[in-house]
């Protein structure tokens, strides 16, 4: 009887045998395809570890394999005949299932990498509320999502074969002992041995799990090298640790700690009284030092799509991409901040961080009940509708996905005006939204009838993958390349439709401000994007021949025009973040002595040392990730390698959480810290 298990068990090490391997072929396409090296030269050591020690990493989840197989076959084997009959297509069934798996999580990594330049992150909790229509569209016409799934046909039969090659290795007949004691006690020990070897394996080489492989125990000539630390993990291991770690660790901590960390962002003269407010927000009080310009009738802030400051750096000029926006900037009276960083890494984060005046850090406060019904003394249009100001938001989609319809009610804007509404079900449109120069022609008419002062937060949709709109829409010529742009992104069709995209988006948003300006010349125009997008993915390309940067994986640019407007009025302030653009618009317009409150100054006045967000920060000399601890330089982007480096203190990551904290206060103490929004009830 255990003679069937003794050899069911080698069965099970064999199939188990196969996924390392599984895994290892995997990195190596991950690195092949993805690596950010002109070569390989001096990788070599750096290359062995990452796959040496992703080995034992994947061991979490691969040693897995052996354990269902003896568990599901090799001991029921012992006992019942079929088992021993169907044992290998049993085991090469679980082979199978198991490595289908693997391959859906590999191909979801490669999508996630190619979208956010990173392995599965805290951005994977984001999906739980999205456009489920649009990740499905983007999965098949941007991602070749078809061509991943047909990938499954050619798979399946190179698992099946993998598994059974292995299968066919011989296998050591079970030794047999005259004394019936002694085969008893080999038989146990071979038994206990195989579970003690699963634990072994499973722990990465040992028994005492705080030994156990985990992101902090991967070698530094690894971990040094952001690109491998990423491949060095294994795709289930990436989304357990996701899993594993909420969006916020903060949301999880205690009153008291969450208090210590509020503390030490609060302005001087409220660390010690600020829990007796009725919010936390109420410290941030600021008073208005007097107009700059004359009250416009009208407030333009404009948020872009998808609008990144590399596409603006002079490396990128060859591109002419962003040309518009780039002659925008040229006016006297335009005022551009090239060192800016978004409230957040995607949309929806930005968005609500910019309507109310803290961040969301990825805990999603436009879908929380709380805020579709109460709102921040920080936020936008509440405070603009102070000024006397009609406030609209005006989405290039439909704002109830998202709940921004009642969202953006509840943050202060008397109407919420979606374009898949107001441009009618013929307009054309994408997933996300009505194409942005249909979106900002109406939304331009309708502007143009409204007689009283009024704020309009407008947002468009159309520069967002999959990259479908017609080339006669796009009107896009591959002849505004200049000779320097090579053939590695001239001929490359999926690179032109992305920069085509970007170029006609550009285009619509500075058509649209062209005739605002022409129809409100005294308006005051606000244009930013609401993050950064690696659109056209040039890195390692011939004009990109590196890593990205981190000024290019985040910072978007901010544009500020007025026909009275001086450049010399910023002149204290190098960088920003959007939590800057409240204060600073309040600032240039609010009469002297009104009192609003805002998170940050305005850019109009000296910046602290460090501004952050949630995940970066920057200073006039760094720019940082929260996530990795590293930084760079400030500058533009160039050709050269910028390199990433450990700071010498960590205040930037430690600040980033403490503004984190503010915000699960926030949502702790809702009842007591929102104020209620009458105006919707």
């Amino acid at each position: 009887m255990f003679e069937f298990f003794f050899y069911g068990l080698q069965q099970d090490i064999k199939l188990f045998l196969f996924f390392p391997i599984l895994s290892a072929i995997f990195r190596t396409v991950f690195i092949k395809l993805y690596q950010p090296y002109p070569s390989f030269q001096g990788k070599s050591k750096a290359l062995l570890a990452c796959f040496r020690y992703g080995f034992w990493l994947g061991m979490d989840f691969n040693a897995y394999v052996f354990l269902a197989s003896m568990i599901l076959v090799s001991i029921p084997s012992a006992f019942f005949d079929f088992f021993q009959v169907h044992g290998l297509a049993l085991r090469l069934g679980i082979g199978v299932i198991y490595a289908a798996i693997l391959y859906a999580a590999f191909m979801g990594k490669m999508i996630f990498y190619r979208h956010f330049h990173d392995t599965f992150n805290y951005l994977v909790h984001m999906g739980k509320h999205a456009e489920k229509h649009n990740l499905v569209d983007v999965f098949f016409h941007q991602d070749h999502g078809l061509l991943i799934l047909l990938g499954y046909i050619p798979y399946v039969p190179a698992v099946l074969l993998g598994c059974w090659v292995l299968q066919q290795i011989p296998s050591v007949g079970l030794p047999h002992f005259n004394s019936t004691i002694v085969q008893y006690i080999f038989n146990t020990g071979i038994f206990l041995l195989a579970i003690l070897g699963f634990y072994w394996v499973r722990f990465g080489g040992t028994l005492n799990h705080r030994n156990k492989p985990e992101w902090d125990t991967i070698p530094s000539i690894v971990k040094e090298d952001a690109f491998l630390a990423r491949a060095c993990v294994d795709d289930l291991v990436a989304l357990k640790w996701v899993r594993r770690k909420p969006l916020a660790e903060e949301m999880q901590q205690s009153d008291e700690t969450l208090a210590e960390h509020i503390t030490k962002i609060m302005p001087s003269e409220h660390t010690a009284d600020w829990q007796a407010l009725k919010s936390p927000l109420l410290a941030y009080q600021r008073v208005a030092q007097g107009p700059k310009i004359k009250k416009p009738q009208h407030v333009f802030f404009i948020v872009g799509e998808s609008v990144p400051q590399w596409a603006l750096d002079p490396l990128y000029a060859g591109l002419h991409v962003l040309d518009a926006t780039k002659r925008f900037i040229a006016n006297p009276h335009t005022m551009y901040f090239n060192h800016f960083l978004p409230a957040g890494n995607i949309s929806r984060p930005s968005i609500v961080s910019l309507m109310t005046g803290i961040y969301d850090a990825q805990l999603e406060l436009n879908e929380m009940e709380a805020f579709w019904h109460n709102t921040v003394p920080t936020s936008f249009a509440g405070q603009m509708k102070k000024l006397g100001y009609q406030t609209i938001y005006w989405y290039g989609g439909n704002a109830s996905n998202g709940n921004f319809n009642h969202f953006g009610r509840a943050q202060g804007f008397d109407r919420v005006e979606s374009a898949t509404d107001f441009c009618g079900p013929q307009a054309p449109r994408t997933w996300v939204g009505v194409y942005d120069h249909v979106f900002l022609q109406e939304a331009a008419k309708r502007i143009k009838e409204i007689q009283e002062p009024t704020f309009h937060f407008v947002y468009t949709t159309s520069n967002h993958g999959p990259y479908k709109i017609e080339p006669v829409v796009l009107k896009f010529d591959k002849a505004i390349f200049d000779e320097s742009i090579g053939s590695d992104i001239r001929d490359n069709e999926e690179r032109c439709k992305a920069l085509g995209t970007a170029h006609y988006a550009d285009q619509a948003v500075n058509h649209f401000i062209d005739e605002i300006r022409e129809a409100f010349p005294d308006s005051l125009i606000l244009y930013t994007g609401d993050h950064s997008s690696l659109y056209a993915e040039l890195g390692n390309s011939s004009l990109v021949p590196r890593d990205y940067m981190f000024r290019e994986l985040y910072c978007t640019p901010l544009v500020i025009h007025h026909p009275q407007l001086s450049t010399d009025w910023f002149a204290k302030a190098e960088i920003g973040t959007h939590l800057n653009i409240i204060p600073t618009v309040l600032e240039l317009i609010a009469p002297k002595g009104f009192t609003y409150y805002s998170l940050y100054p305005s850019l109009t006045q000296t910046q602290p040392k460090y501004l952050v967000t949630p995940k970066q920060w920057m200073t006039e000399n760094e720019v940082g990730e929260v996530m990795s601890g590293m930084a760079e330089r400030q500058g533009e982007a160039s050709k050269e390698v910028r390199e990433k480096y450990k700071p010498a203190v960590d205040t930037g990551c430690v600040l980033a959480s403490d503004y984190v904290s503010l915000t699960a206060w926030l949502i702790r103490h809702a009842d007591s810290c929102l104020e209620k929004n009458e105006a919707i009830f």
